[in-house]
């Protein structure tokens, strides 16, 4: 006995804590029976096992009867002492799933090894997720075969966790850090809520509402089977327990237990297990003490809370924290930005309005000036000189309204350039030829140097125009004797402007300054000391906009030199704004202005060469007087607009787009000359209007408008205008535009006439072939029916329906003509309409023989009309129904009546019609996008219903959505009973 106990506490001694349980315990109930009858293979193994640091079981015999160290019990938790000899099988029960056949083969002699696994261990009364580094090792027997499992384990669940959770943060912080809204963080975190269950199980997020101290519901994640948490409002401070317990007072996270008795059941993922605690999480903005939202994150139901998961929440408050200050700051930020831009808006409203103003009287000032310039009192020169200088005051008038509109478009960035390849040599020494005249009758001499051929370069013309003719200008009135040279450079990567003179020159102190907005150089000696300083600003900003820059070189009394660099090519250029040649005219009025202004400088009357036999009365329209619509809310304008046209047009005015309508209605233009900027309706909305009511004949516009610029030139022409002119114009260019524009519409009226007159004769000369045609057919098919000849019938049959699409689509085109020329005529008689749709069902059903068609309709519905044109209307809609719905066979026809009057309808459940397009398939020649995806047609069918019906004083309509068919349908009038 003494031997025995003293070898008993051999090979246990030096085990520690677990050495001396296994001592106490009484091992003789247990499989593995005494320890002193345990074999020596076992008593080696408990030993090693007992004496390491190292976490490690042994599981012994058919029963894997567990002997664990020291280091080991950690992993046990609440399950120790109890799974001390217990059965390994038994005592891991629920991680068997994960390790069982790992442990399995290590019983039949192979050695595993895994890492980082995860699991799930029911060690402290619950599931708990758990992560492991293990391997499993055989133990060999006395006998060399498997006596048991050589099991060292290291818990892995703090790193891994750790790790995970900080890719939770970091995801959440990147998909959330760069969210506009609180609405947007709520939907991002649902969208991505899939990527954070295991951590989070549900997240609500609240937004507190500071006014009425309430807390509104933005985002539920998690939720989709646990509707009840989601509380869609809640009042701060209510301390009701059947909710979430949000207080403002709350500055900390806190962990709210017992979810199932303040809630119910519910369930959430990814266990089975509903978790049963929530942490509260305040949101705060920076610099704000009390929360601005809160967020309520789910506890997983396999991890108690401990000071490591509390610490995750508290991160994951703070990164909501931070996403919720940027969407603040963001905020705050687009409310400055929208401010600003509501200044720059209303400064540029500001502009264009003070544009518009001075540009009508402008208009009457200098139109009446130029008509008199060609009467016979300029031969006083008296009247001459004094006529003469007012045109030139009022071109200078027009040329800083000109500039001080270009300046505020450019400021508010809503220039609008458009970017051509031209000669640049040839318009830039075009350009300054213009100013040779006005600088030799001021004693100087001009020089221009632009190279021997052309030089192509982008450039916006009108820019370029303004460019050189403010450096030009800028020039001559600053130089009193000598020269100004305009000379032009090029090399491989840009091209070189150089403007020089021999004038006063600048001070160097100025140099500086001198693109600076309205400055002025104070005290120089040129011609004028008169300008509003915005000249070479405006040339450095359309600089600025070709990629390129300006400078200047001065010595004071010797002159100056302004050198613009601007690069070839368009790679420096937005592509969008790059046209193709000839996109832009170069307007004459700036460069005129430029000119009157110069003149003036002079003290002397200059005058401009115009052609003295211009006639305005020339190149008549017709012999029949043309009539012309004039609109326009200043009686002035009006009034001169009337005297300008009415020598060669038939003129009548209105006052605003609205009373144009009215006119119309009893004065039928060939063209409307249109105001943009009007009271009670403008003119584009005027033209709109116009639009949707022509259906046979486009009247031409014009619009005259007092805003300049291509992007109001481009504004007008996109709206549906055929020209556009700028107040202030001229009478010989108004008079052009009007006269070409009504020609031109006077061609294509001539044109379609001539068309419509061919269609006619075409469709007459087209209805004998097509009676013959289908006679033959019929005959053929009588004999090869009579001769069984079944392929030869089917063909026959096919035949006749070709010619009988045929024959429609003739009909068709022999009724639009009709209607253009007023000759349809309607025979109207009483029939039964029921009737007459179950003829037309059976018409179209022989040759559709792979779609049924149905009539719902029992009652007798007499109408008074034409029976063979609401037949054709019928026909149309059902050859239809059947062409746009191939796949779907059925087609069903209703007859009804109610406040008297009869709805007939026709549904398909094929392809449908697009919303966009509802308003426009009853017009003429209109096909949807449907012709693009197979379905053939000329689209004068749905055009002739809605003739034929509106005729009867009836309506007709649509109901359809793509893919889900659609429902036509008209409406006539009842026969009195």
């Amino acid at each position: 006995m003494v031997d025995q106990s003293l070898s008993k506490a051999q090979f246990l001694s030096g085990g520690g804590e677990m050495g001396e349980l296994i001592r106490s315990m009484d091992w003789s109930n247990n499989p593995l029976g005494p320890v002193e009858n345990w074999p020596q293979s076992l008593r080696t193994s408990v030993s090693l096992c007992l004496s390491s640091t190292f976490p490690i079981l042994i599981a012994w015999g058919p029963e894997t009867i567990q002997i664990y160290n020291d280091a080991y019990k950690p992993i046990c938790g609440a399950m120790h002492p109890q799974s001390m000899g217990m059965n390994f099988r038994i005592c891991w029960e629920s991680a068997l799933e994960v390790v069982g056949d790992k442990f399995t083969r290590g019983q039949q002699g192979e050695g595993t090894y895994i890492k980082d696994q995860q699991m799930f261990l029911f060690r402290y009364g619950y599931l708990e997720e758990a992560f492991m580094t293990f391997s499993f090792a055989p133990i060999r027997d006395e006998s060399g075969e498997v006596g048991g499992i050589f099991h060292p384990i290291t818990e892995t669940t703090d790193k891994m966790l750790s790790a995970r959770r900080t890719q939770v943060l970091r995801d959440l912080s990147a998909l959330i850090g760069k969210a506009k809204s609180i609405e947007e963080i709520g939907a991002l975190t649902t969208e991505r809520h899939e990527d954070f269950l295991s951590d989070l199980p549900f997240l609500l997020f609240y937004s507190v509402e500071q006014m009425n101290k309430t807390a509104r519901l933005v985002s539920a994640a998690g939720t989709a089977n646990a509707p009840q948490l989601g509380v869609y409002e809640i009042v701060l401070d209510d301390n009701d327990h059947a909710r979430w317990p949000l207080s403002a007072s709350v500055t900390e996270p806190f962990v709210l237990e017992d979810l199932d008795e303040r809630f119910g059941d519910f369930s959430c993922g990814p266990y089975p297990e509903a978790p049963n605690s929530a942490v509260i999480l305040p949101v705060f903005i920076s610099g704000n003490d009390n929360p601005t939202g809160y967020l309520i994150a789910g506890v997983s139901s396999r991890r108690a809370m401990d000071e490591d998961y509390m610490g995750f929440y508290s991160m994951l408050a703070g990164t909501f924290s931070t996403a919720v200050s940027n969407v603040y700051a963001y905020e705050q930020e687009q409310k400055r930005a929208e401010a600003l831009a509501a200044i720059d808006r209303s400064k540029t409203a500001f502009f264009s309005n003070v544009s518009h103003e001075f540009r009508t009287p402008l208009t009457l000032m200098l139109g009446p000036l130029e008509d008199l310039q060609r009467h016979q009192v300029m031969d006083d020169p008296e009247v001459r000189e004094t006529v003469m200088a007012t045109h030139r005051n009022a071109m200078r008038l027009l040329k800083l309204v000109n500039n001080l509109l270009d300046f505020s478009r450019v400021e508010a960035g809503r220039v609008q350039a458009a970017y051509q390849p031209v000669d640049i040599a040839e318009l830039t020494a075009d350009l300054a030829s213009s100013f040779r005249s006005i600088i030799e009758k001021a004693g100087m001499r001009l020089e221009v140097q632009t190279g021997q051929g052309p030089l192509e370069a982008f450039v916006d013309k009108q820019m370029w125009e303004k460019i050189v003719l403010n450096l030009l200008s800028n020039a001559f009135k600053y130089t009193l004797e000598g020269v100004i040279t305009v000379a032009l450079e090029s090399s491989f990567e840009e091209v070189v402007l150089k403007v020089s003179d021999t004038g006063v020159g600048i001070p160097p102190h100025e140099l500086p300054h001198m693109f600076e907005r309205f400055h002025r150089v104070e005290n120089s000696a040129g011609r004028t000391h008169e300008g509003s300083g915005i000249g070479l600003s405006l040339v450095s900003e359309l600089i600025s906009l070709h990629g390129g820059e300006v400078s200047v070189e001065s010595t004071l009394g010797e002159g100056s030199l302004f050198t613009v660099r601007i690069p070839l090519g368009r790679a420096h250029l937005p592509a969008e704004l790059v046209q193709e040649h000839d996109y832009q005219a170069s307007p004459g009025a700036i460069r005129e202005s430029f000119l009157q202004e110069a003149s003036g400088l002079l003290g002397s009357e200059y005058e401009q060469d115009q052609q003295k036999n211009a006639n305005l009365n020339a190149d008549s329209t017709s012999a029949e007087m043309a009539r012309v619509l004039v609109v326009d809310d200043n009686n002035d304008m009006r009034a001169y607009l009337q005297r300008l046209l009415g020598a060669e047009f038939i003129v009548q005015a209105s006052i605003n787009g609205a009373d144009a309508l009215v006119q119309l209605d009893s004065f039928k233009p060939d063209l409307v000359l249109s105001d943009i900027m009007m009271p009670v309706m403008d003119g584009k909305e005027l033209l709109a209007r116009i639009r949707e009511k022509e259906e046979k004949h486009w009247v031409p516009l014009i619009f005259l408008s007092a805003r300049a610029g291509e992007e109001a030139r481009i504004d007008g022409l996109e709206a549906g205008a055929d020209d556009y002119l700028v107040k202030p114009f001229s009478a010989q260019e108004l008079l052009s535009k009007v006269r070409a524009q009504i020609k031109i519409n006077r061609i294509r009226l001539h044109n379609e006439q001539r068309m419509r007159d061919f269609v006619a004769v075409a469709t007459h000369e087209l209805k004998t072939p097509l009676t013959a045609l289908s006679g033959y057919a019929q005959v053929i098919q009588m004999k090869a029916r009579k001769s069984g000849d079944e392929l030869m019938v089917n063909s026959a049959e096919r035949a006749r329906y070709q010619v009988l699409k045929m024959s429609r689509l003739v009909d068709d085109f022999l009724d639009v003509s009709k209607l253009d020329e007023g000759m349809l005529h309607l025979n109207h008689e009483d029939f039964e309409i029921s009737a007459l749709i179950r003829e037309t069902i059976m018409d179209v059903q022989s040759t559709s023989p792979t779609h049924a068609l149905s009539f719902h309709g029992t009652e007798p519905l007499n109408v008074n009309a034409d029976r063979e044109k609401i037949g054709q209307v019928l026909t149309n809609l059902l050859t239809n129904a059947v062409k746009y719905a191939p796949g779907a066979p059925k087609i069903e026809v209703f007859a009804t009546k109610a406040d008297g009057q009869v709805k007939v309808g026709v549904r398909d459940y094929g392809i449908g019609i697009a919303p966009s397009d509802h308003k426009h398939v009853f017009k003429r020649f209109y096909r949807t996008d449907s012709a693009n995806k197979g379905f053939r047609g000329f689209g004068v069918g749905l055009y002739l219903c809605a003739e034929v019906i509106g005729r009867h004083g009836g309506t007709i309509g649509l109901e359809s959505e793509p893919s889900q068919g659609s429902l036509f349908y008209f409406r006539l009038p009842m026969q009195p009973s």
